[in-house]
């Protein structure tokens, strides 16, 4: 009886814990992004967010976001699991001024920026990267791919990223 109630309780906790309306959770702007109206570099940034939910005690979801020299918006490129659900692919993108909002109520970090002529360099390289992700199509929590596994998989094609993942960054090891 005593495991019984603890059970309950933990269970109880898990749901009060976590934010399971992903509808209403947050995707504002953080903040820590450079606007591109009034940034003329090249940048490329790798953001991580706890994952939604209860997943975010022991994950992050990230992405990439770059912006050419001179350009007034990001290209954000990401990889979500329920796009496959959908029939859609994994990999996403889309353009935008604000490559930081939140990931569902989740306040991301800058894992990575690079920028000015560095960054304007090696867009394309990203890019061509990008282009031939090979999981585009695939998504699978554990052990990959996943949101992980496709910024580590870039940061493999073009090491001069210098791109070092999380250790909360599960399934950036499938990459390998």
């Amino acid at each position: 009886m005593k495991r019984v109630v603890l059970l309950a309780l933990a269970g109880m906790m898990l749901s009060a814990c976590s934010n399971d309306n992903w509808r209403t959770a947050s995707r504002e702007p953080a903040g820590i992004a450079a606007d591109p109206n009034t940034t003329d570099d090249a940048i490329i940034e790798v953001y991580a967010a706890d994952a939604f939910s209860w997943r975010g005690w022991f994950a992050v979801h990230t992405w990439i976001a770059t912006k050419a020299k001179g350009a007034d918006h990001y290209q954000v490129y990401e990889v979500v699991g329920w796009r496959v659900k959908r029939g859609l692919p994994a990999l996403s993108h889309y353009q935008t001024k604000t490559p930081d909002r939140y990931w569902f109520g989740a306040k991301p970090d800058k894992v990575l920026s690079v920028q000015g002529t560095k960054a304007e360099q090696l867009i394309p390289k990203v890019a061509a990267a990008i282009d031939v992700y090979p999981w585009a199509n695939e998504y699978r929590l554990f052990p990959g791919p996943n949101s992980n596994t496709f910024p580590a998989w870039v940061g493999l094609q073009v090491p001069e990223l210098g791109l070092s993942m999380s250790f909360r960054a599960i399934g950036s090891g499938y990459a390998d």
